[in-house]
């Protein structure tokens, strides 16, 4: 069960609970008689409780990275906010959109619902919208037939997993908007062609060795990771519908292990 779904049914207990004591019960007890537990407690939290639906659901959502895949964007163990109104507004739990407010645009780093299994989120840059010709081959990006400008910034080391260290090369790419840092790991290939799956709309796509070239269809968005060679993405496992997408991620609120990343603004 997924939390907004658990949110929305300690709502809608509390609240019927609320309602029906307003309503039925406290007309008949005694005047200055205590209330019962099972009154009480719901009473009390179905205040915060709807206080919380309505800014996770309408507003501000937090995530935490669990993963390197946007490294150095994100680290493993941000803390995040997630604009939930930017891309508009959405039916809570269903996520159906019912007010349109902005269309995701190249560059954005996007919360969304992973297309193989819908209960997961994924957090990924948005690198292709609707009718984009996507390209990446040894390791460049293209759209729409022009190469994406990449300035050398440094060397870049981090570590993966809890063994694994990694020294990858860094460099500032402009998409859209946004200038943005990405690594590439000069030692994997551009691709590996075994983890591509077989999505809906692949038709779309063609694969070799260098890379890979795919139009987007409309309705559907291209994610990829900041840590190019280390990112499951829509390289592999395909588009991004509509319909999966969560909202924007803006701030970084907060990290245990380094203090000095809190505040930071995701670009």
């Amino acid at each position: 069960m997924n939390f907004a779904l658990l949110m929305l049914i300690l709502l809608l207990v509390t609240g019927a609970i609320w309602l029906l004591d307003y309503l039925v019960l406290g007309k008949r007890r005694a005047k200055g008689a205590r209330e019962p537990w099972w009154i009480e407690y719901p009473k009390s939290f179905f205040p915060i409780i709807l206080i919380v639906f309505v800014l996770r659901s309408f507003l501000v959502e937090p995530f935490k990275i669990p993963s390197g895949s946007m490294i150095p964007t994100l680290l493993v163990g941000d803390f995040i906010l997630v604009n939930k109104y930017t891309y508009g507004i959405r039916v809570p739990v269903l996520n159906r959109k019912v007010l349109d407010v902005n269309d995701p645009k190249r560059g954005d780093v996007m919360v969304f619902r992973y297309p193989e299994n819908p209960g997961l989120d994924y957090i990924k840059r948005v690198v292709g919208v609707p009718g984009d010709r996507i390209e990446y081959r040894n390791k460049r990006l293209s759209v729409n037939g022009d190469l994406i400008k990449v300035d050398v910034a440094e060397d870049y080391q981090y570590v993966e997993g809890s063994l694994s260290f990694v020294n990858a090369l860094r460099f500032w790419e402009q998409l859209g908007e946004h200038r943005h840092s990405i690594i590439i790991n000069p030692d994997a290939p551009p691709l590996q062609l075994a983890g591509v799956r077989q999505f809906p709309l692949r038709e779309n796509c063609d694969y070799n060795e260098q890379g890979f070239a795919c139009t987007v269809p409309p309705g559907n968005y291209f994610m990829m990771g900041d840590n190019r060679d280390s990112s499951s993405d829509s390289r592999y496992w395909g588009f991004v519908p509509e319909q999966n997408i969560v909202g924007k991620a803006f701030l970084v609120w907060w990290n245990f292990g380094e203090l000095k990343r809190i505040g930071n603004r995701i670009n």
